[in-house]
């Protein structure tokens, strides 16, 4: 039933995802990725908010948390689990290693993203 609710919110999400551009695109066409920003900030409100409300606070049913975090949040932006994580990380006192796991993710994954466009335009 988990992995039910989880592709479920994730197709909201997604598509949560998808009308924000159009929704942000037309009224802001700027070279600045504004539909991403927002929903990455938006989407690292939500699950703190989410955190609080179905974790920390509620006794909601585990099927509840994975629709809304896992899959709407998840499919919304994963930067949502990446803050959270961190976050998680500082909380506990391990203020390096989360310093580590920011720069380390965000550095690595521009580095893939460029390897990966580098690789497949030159071969695909």
């Amino acid at each position: 039933m988990i992995w039910i609710m989880i592709a479920c919110g994730g197709a909201l999400g997604a598509m949560a995802r998808y009308g924000l551009n159009l929704w942000l695109f037309p009224i802001f066409e700027l070279r600045f990725p504004l539909a991403t920003l927002v929903a990455n900030v938006l989407g690292s409100i939500l699950m703190g908010l989410a955190y609080v409300i179905l974790i920390e606070r509620g006794n909601f049913q585990p099927e509840l948390r994975h629709l809304i975090m896992t899959g709407f949040l998840g499919a919304f932006t994963t930067f949502s689990a990446f803050s959270l994580d961190a976050f998680a990380l500082m909380r506990n006192g391990d203020l390096f290693t989360a310093a580590g796991y920011v720069l380390l993710s965000v550095t690595t994954c521009i580095i893939a993203v460029s390897l990966a466009i580098k690789i497949s335009s030159e071969y695909l």
